[in-house]
């Protein structure tokens, strides 16, 4: 398992609720580029949109945009997909790159999250 790192609550005015501040997944042995080059086919995610998450089942589903991968490379850009999985499937098959950066509050290196869906024209 991959340690998470987390504050469990902030305080807002007079009340306390969950949140994900100085989150830090820590980074793993290989480059980017060597987990790109190792996939046949793929989807490199570089943003996320709208709602989509039931934090009572783990489901999650977000509209999302990238680059498809073909044969270990970038090929082309990619907008207005669905990407969809469940959060506990996610966090068991996350293989982190070595690029963390720390310098945000919320920081993650790329990462490799095989068996999502991937939906869209």
């Amino acid at each position: 398992p991959r340690p998470l790192v987390t504050r469990p609550s902030s305080r807002s005015g007079s009340s306390v609720s969950p949140s994900s501040t100085n989150l830090a997944i820590e980074p793993g042995d290989r480059a980017p580029e060597e987990l790109i080059a190792s996939l046949q086919r793929g989807f490199y995610v570089t943003e996320v949109f709208g709602q989509g998450v039931d934090m009572v089942t783990g489901e999650y589903s977000r509209g999302a945009s990238g680059f498809w991968i073909e044969n270990g490379a970038l090929a082309y850009p990619v907008a207005e997909v669905t990407i969809a999985s469940n959060l506990k499937a996610m966090f068991l098959n996350m293989v982190p790159a070595s690029d963390l950066d720390r310098n945000f509050g919320t920081a993650a290196p790329t990462l490799l999250i095989e068996g999502m869906t991937l939906a869209g024209a």
